[in-house]
């Protein structure tokens, strides 16, 4: 079966794109991956053996000048229409996107040739892209159980879950250190607000005995190790973490921003987690709810996330081993996800 898997703009929208394409490959499937330029590396790099790759000329709609917007629509619509003729010739049987701007043009032209498409919502709020993309789309497949803002013209919906890696599937379950190890991630570029609260928070605490991996921007990490050292604290500054899954399964408590993907590893291994979602991206929000919903952490908004809260949450977690133990058996959700949607497009 020739399968088409349409990406967007960032990490992700890719990775779990790469993990399915992963999967298909191994079972014979033909896999074409189409991305537009934020991503050439990441695909490149992270793509199967095999499988063949198409750019598309796209990017974002969400700049605030008009003569922006217009261009990217105007990017979209062109790719959308050299898709329509590369389908008359390279015909897939299968279309399937997973969100984000850069996958409009492919779901338009399946709409166009009649070509079954489906469409993976990472968020559990749906995205502009993916509600756009929904009037040409039968099947939605989400990350979360509940997500919010789905057309009621949606003809179906199917649970799926996000997909992971397979380094983050294997540490599935995996028992708490239970040696007080905090990871702090704020994403790609870090999160400024958790570079002033975190280390702050832990000053104040009475007992300091906590053993901390501080993920931040790279012009951050001399000052923020420099503050860790200056009171004290056991700390490991990086501005990037290769082996995240290992970071994670390594922590007793995360603390960081709720992205669909930081949101579904840690659900994936089973950690509690302190979610701050960034306060300009409702879908953040609603994740970071969804999470904290079944028992597994806190969600808190950025405006409240202060030292003395911190400082206090910490203090209680850290001094309470059970307690972190009963919520990371609450945050842990079997993750299946990538066979699941597998399974799903090519039956």
């Amino acid at each position: 079966m020739k399968i088409w898997i349409a990406t967007g703009g960032t990490g992700g929208h890719v990775y779990p794109a790469l993990s399915v394409a992963e999967e298909l490959v191994s079972r014979g499937h033909r896999v074409t991956i189409s991305y537009d330029g934020r991503v050439h590396a990441m695909v490149r790099r992270g793509a199967p053996s095999g499988a063949r790759f198409v750019h598309i000329w796209a990017s974002g709609v969400g700049a605030k000048s008009r003569l922006k917007q217009i261009w990217a629509l105007t990017k979209i619509g062109v790719s959308a229409v050299c898709l329509i003729l590369r389908f008359i010739f390279s015909r897939p049987d299968r279309v399937v996107a997973f969100g984000g701007y850069a996958s409009v043009p492919a779901v338009f032209a399946a709409h166009v040739w009649h070509i079954p498409t489906f469409l993976h919502e990472q968020n559990a709020a749906i995205g502009r892209a993916n509600r756009f993309s929904m009037r040409w789309v039968k099947t939605l497949m989400t990350s979360f159980p509940n997500v919010s803002g789905i057309p009621a013209s949606t003809t179906r919906v199917v649970y799926t879950g996000l997909p992971v890696r397979r380094d983050f599937v294997q540490l599935a379950g995996t028992p708490l250190p239970g040696a007080s190890k905090l990871l702090v991630t704020g994403g790609s570029l870090g999160a400024q607000i958790l570079d002033e609260i975190v280390p702050s928070a832990i000053i104040a605490m009475k007992n300091k005995k906590i053993f901390v991996t501080h993920q931040t921007r790279p012009e951050n990490v001399e000052r923020l190790q420099k503050i860790y050292a200056d009171n004290k604290i056991h700390a490991n500054v990086l501005s990037f973490i290769h082996d995240m899954a290992g970071a994670i399964a390594g922590s007793d408590l995360v603390i960081g921003r709720s992205g669909a993907s930081t949101v579904v590893e840690l659900q994936t291994i089973g950690r509690p987690a302190i979610f701050v979602p960034l306060n300009i991206n409702p879908d953040q929000a609603a994740n970071a709810a969804s999470f904290a919903k079944n028992g597994g952490g806190f969600a808190i908004e950025q405006s409240k996330f202060t030292q003395k809260w911190l400082s206090a949450t910490l203090s209680e977690l850290f001094d309470n081993p059970s307690r972190l133990d009963k919520m990371a058996q609450k945050a842990l959700v079997p993750n299946n996800a990538v066979n699941l949607i597998a399974d799903e497009i090519t039956k």
